[in-house]
């Protein structure tokens, strides 16, 4: 899910970064160098977890199904820091990309998590819909 992120904003032509863990691990292997994460010390997911919710301004979580592992760790991370969080649910139908930008901005929200669950743990295709989702949140963004 971070990858869908990733991939819709640096096609959009927005900034990205944030953390990985140690060695660039992924479930699928190693994280590409085109993605300017910086490297963490542990490689345990959970440490990047926490850091990226730590570093940004509020957290854009894309879901599909009930939030288990990986994803109901960030929302609790987000609530253990006070950090503004909204949860949009792909397999349902999905909230205008329009309220998404009125949050964005309404929390004033400069640096922009996104989070979900890998494609090992949720519906098939969530990384499709994801960036097809973040896709339109980013086109809205830039004609805002």
């Amino acid at each position: 899910m971070d990858r869908a992120g990733l991939d819709a904003a640096m096609d959009a032509g927005i900034p990205i970064g944030g953390f990985c863990p140690k060695g660039r691990l992924a479930e699928d292997g190693t994280i590409p160098e085109i993605y300017p994460l910086e490297e963490l010390e542990s490689q345990e997911s959970h440490c990047r977890t926490e850091k990226n919710v730590l570093d940004s301004d509020g957290t854009l979580i894309l879901n599909k199904g009930e939030i288990t592992h990986g994803t109901r760790l960030t929302l609790d991370f987000t609530i253990q820091y006070c950090k503004p969080s909204l949860i949009v649910q792909l397999d349902e139908d999905p909230i205008d990309p329009v309220h998404v930008i009125r949050w964005i901005k309404g929390q004033y929200i400069n640096t922009l998590n996104i989070a979900g669950p890998r494609e090992s743990k949720s519906s098939e295709g969530i990384y499709k819909d994801a960036y097809s989702y973040l896709e339109k949140v980013f086109n809205t963004l830039k004609e805002d």
